[in-house]
């Protein structure tokens, strides 16, 4: 079940980005097979259950001639086929997309790289940070007066790059309907990043991102648009941008005299009354003040206590998957939905290959 049932993946094992891409295309629905590498070293790689559910896995040795063979086989019938190295590196082991291209014209071949397949940083390591740094992304994240903080890993490795590889992905195989060729889909996490600054730029070009970090209007800049701590140390977050929403916002905090909300010279002061005010009780207290007030204000919730508010609980935002609960499956289809994700499964890759009609040796 789910919009992309039918479509098959197969996905060489490699760190977070392209196992999030490949996840995604799980959650559709896909049949994904996840190619781990007898000899790999797994680093960094995730325990089991988080990022790779959804896939059933075989261990195969790149080097060894007969079990690239097996590859080969597999990817005669599949659908895509998702990499992760470096550049070059694929094409060494035999299973660049011309190798496999030319025994299946109709593949759509992602690369999942930081820097992407050309350019001068093109071979060099890197990671999230500096993907960002780059990209023009870091610079402006973080308080007045402080340096830059990196947002997670949210931004390159999983926004800019494993969701935009999956989209790629999508848009090729759409594509493929009717040209009935493959392509290779080239996504950089350098270059989703700069992708998902297309709309500071745009406030920038229309003079409504003027000032440096920490001073502009989503950048806890502005005081009505930032995040404040409570009686019990735990914290509100604000986004009262709209008048009304801030209208709504001074008048339940009870600030009779807060300055109008577009005042530049008295942010100063606006944040001193807001961030007294929301001394004065707790998180909690302040989240049910404000749970029938359209203000934008809502508490700062742990990863731990996430599945457990109302809201997520209604939407069934948070799913149990094998012994680990975690995120659900996004967006939501009404005619196709997918069924909810397994745990990565380690035995039942013959039967998956088996509907493929692809034999194991």
């Amino acid at each position: 079940m789910g919009p992309l049932a039918g479509i098959r993946v197969v996905e060489l094992a490699s760190l977070a980005p392209g196992a999030f891409g490949a996840m995604i295309l799980a959650d559709l629905g896909a049949d994904v097979l996840r190619v781990d590498r007898k000899s790999r070293n797994r680093g960094l790689d995730l325990p089991a259950g988080v990022l790779d559910r959804g896939r059933s896995t075989l261990s195969l040795d790149l080097k060894d001639s007969g079990d690239l063979a097996t590859l080969h086989r597999i990817v005669e019938s599949a659908d895509v086929f998702v990499e992760g190295f470096r550049p070059g590196v694929a094409e060494r082991l035999g299973l660049g997309p011309n190798d496999l291209m030319d025994r299946n014209p109709r593949l759509v071949y992602a690369r999942m790289t930081g820097w992407g397949q050309d350019g001068p940083l093109a071979a060099r390591a890197g990671h999230d940070i500096n993907y960002l740094a780059v990209a023009g992304v870091l610079e402006p994240i973080g308080p007045k007066g402080h340096r830059p903080v990196p947002p997670l890993n949210l931004v390159a490795d999983l926004g800019g790059g494993g969701m935009l590889m999956a989209l790629g992905v999508l848009a090729a195989l759409l594509e493929r309907q009717s040209s009935g060729q493959g392509q290779v889909v080239d996504a950089a996490m350098v270059d989703g990043s700069s992708l998902l600054m297309t709309f500071i730029h745009g406030m920038r070009d229309v003079g409504l991102w003027p000032n440096g970090r920490g001073e502009n209007l989503f950048d806890s800049g502005a005081p009505f648009y930032d995040t404040y701590e409570c009686a019990d140390g735990r914290f509100i977050s604000v986004g009262a941008v709209e008048t009304e929403f801030y209208d709504q916002l001074v008048t339940t905090l009870g600030l009779t005299e807060a300055p109008q909300q577009y005042d530049f010279s008295r942010w100063p002061e606006l944040r001193e009354q807001l961030a007294g005010a929301f001394k004065q009780r707790s998180r909690d207290e302040w989240a049910e003040i404000f749970a029938d007030v359209d203000a934008c204000v809502a508490p700062v919730l742990t990863p731990q206590e996430a599945p457990d508010h109302p809201h997520n609980n209604v939407r069934k935002a948070f799913i149990q998957v094998g012994t680990t609960k975690q995120p659900a499956p996004a967006p939501r289809f009404s005619r196709t939905p997918a069924d909810p994700p397994r745990p990565l499964n380690t035995v039942d890759a013959r039967t998956m290959l088996d509907s493929w009609a692809v034999d194991l040796p």
